[in-house]
């Protein structure tokens, strides 16, 4: 299962993680990404879509 946004395309990033002894790993972080039921192209879908674009009314909800 792909874990991106389907409406913006956001997906994992990567980075350090830093501890107090200031020693760096590496790690990643993933959006925030629900699975909804919306309509694309006139038709009711399923799809990965994260929170931010849920929240801006970027994807329209199927009932």
């Amino acid at each position: 299962m792909a874990k991106a946004c389907a409406v913006c395309g956001k997906g994992k990033i990567s980075g350090n993680k830093v501890s107090h002894s200031v020693r760096r790993t590496r790690r990643t972080w993933s959006p925030n990404v629900k699975k909804v039921k919306a309509i694309v192209s006139g038709s009711p879908k399923r799809i990965m879509v994260c929170t931010r674009c849920l929240r801006s009314g970027r994807v329209e909800r199927a009932i």
